[in-house]
């Protein structure tokens, strides 16, 4: 039987985890991004699908790529983040069904219906972004994820010719603690709950 985690661990990825806007000036190595996906792609999905895809927006050049496409309020907390992550969903993720699931014809249920790839694309993609934040938490790295930007702007910059379309952000570091304002009110249990 698994073991709940202790008091810390649950503070280092809920209880005092924030949303951060200002970065210390300390890289992310690319060795930590990969130990961060590395803990996320075990997380699950529905059929395995894992239709996610992440860019890791690091270099002066791909942050000027990016740059365009960010709401005014949005721009200076991105480009001064070490790393941004543009959490993407592949539309054609059924194409690896055949590895990702391999005891049943998991293509045939997605392959050719639209309404079923986009709603299982959008919903899984998403689902892999938290357990990507959990996993950057769980690893040390604070995040500030975030929508605010022109999709169909990053998409051409980032995707163009390919069926991956980009869901939301994540700009990734060591996070200033020191510049966050208050935090927000969480609705209580009784508000957001029912136990039937």
């Amino acid at each position: 039987m698994t073991q709940p985690l202790n008091a810390d661990a649950l503070n280092q990825l809920f209880g005092n985890a924030r949303t951060h806007n200002f970065w210390k000036d300390a890289p992310v190595s690319d060795d930590v991004l990969q130990a961060v996906y590395e803990q996320t792609k075990w997380a699950p999905t529905s059929a395995n699908c894992s239709p996610a895809r992440f860019v890791f927006v690091k270099s002066p050049e791909a942050k000027a790529k990016l740059a365009p496409a960010l709401d005014a309020g949005n721009r200076e907390k991105t480009l001064t983040a070490p790393v941004t992550v543009i959490v993407a969903a592949d539309f054609e993720f059924y194409e690896k069904l055949p590895y990702l699931f391999p005891h049943a014809d998991a293509r045939s249920w997605f392959a050719g219906n639209a309404e079923k790839i986009a709603s299982t694309a959008n919903r899984n993609t998403v689902l892999q972004g938290a357990y990507f934040i959990m996993a950057a938490r769980a690893l040390g790295l604070d995040c500030g994820p975030m929508s605010g930007f022109d999709n169909a702007a990053v998409d051409a910059a980032f995707f163009a010719g390919t069926a991956v379309k980009s869901d939301f952000l994540i700009n990734l570091g060591y996070g200033d603690a020191e510049k966050l304002f208050p935090r927000s009110p969480r609705l209580p249990f009784n508000e957001a709950c029912q136990i039937l």
